[in-house]
């Protein structure tokens, strides 16, 4: 059995038809993680095919999701790490706990051959990586922005840094070594690491005693 199949599965927004059953989601998932494992690309993953699999009706696959790409965005996120539990602390804090997610993503990618080959197919199809980007990518850039914006209100980051530029360079550097170098190392700390590296820069300057 897949590792997928142990996973909660959420969804945004309302629900749709009947009430939601975990052990048919995860009959479908699981069905749509076994075409996968036997080497079926996604081009060529039809809910049709993924209905067959999982034994189930394909109205019963539309009744959770609203087509292929919505399906393949949630088998995709129970396979990795769920979003942090931000300590709301201090921004320090929250940003560790973000970059620290990113990085248990690149091991896990790493690691599992099923899910390095998903999200390059993804990348190869639009609107797979269009839904990915808008349920999962853009909810965890705001989350970011929104947590160096509180820095600025408790007067933890200067005023004048631009919210967008920061995030970048501090999301940046474990994004690099995740995705772009598999070689690099990703090691224990590392999180903490860029975070402090990164925060003596911007911090405010206190004012020299009189």
């Amino acid at each position: 059995m897949s590792s997928l199949g142990g996973s909660q599965f959420k969804q945004e927004g309302p629900a749709r038809g009947r009430p939601r059953s975990e052990a048919v989601e995860r009959a479908i998932v699981e069905g749509v993680v076994k075409l996968l494992e036997e080497g079926v690309p996604l081009a060529e993953l039809s809910i049709e095919r993924i209905a067959r699999t999982a034994g189930v009706g394909k109205a019963t696959i539309y009744r959770r999701w609203s087509g292929k790409e919505e399906l393949f965005v949630d088998v995709v996120r129970t396979a990795e790490p769920p979003d942090p539990e931000l300590p709301g602390v201090s921004m320090r804090d929250d940003l560790v706990a973000l970059l620290e997610q990113l990085r248990r993503r690149g091991l896990m990618t790493r690691s599992s051959a099923l899910l390095h080959n998903v999200h390059a197919q993804m990348k190869s199809s639009p609107k797979i990586w269009a839904a990915y980007e808008n349920a999962v990518i853009g909810p965890r850039r705001r989350l970011g922005r929104e947590v160096l914006r509180r820095g600025q209100e408790n007067g933890e980051l200067r005023t004048d840094v631009d919210i967008e530029v920061l995030h970048d360079i501090i999301v940046g550097p474990m994004l690099v070594r995740a995705v772009m170098r598999p070689d690099a190392e990703l090691p224990d700390g590392l999180a903490e690491q860029i975070v402090d590296t990164l925060l003596e820069g911007v911090r405010p300057v206190s004012s020299p005693p009189a």
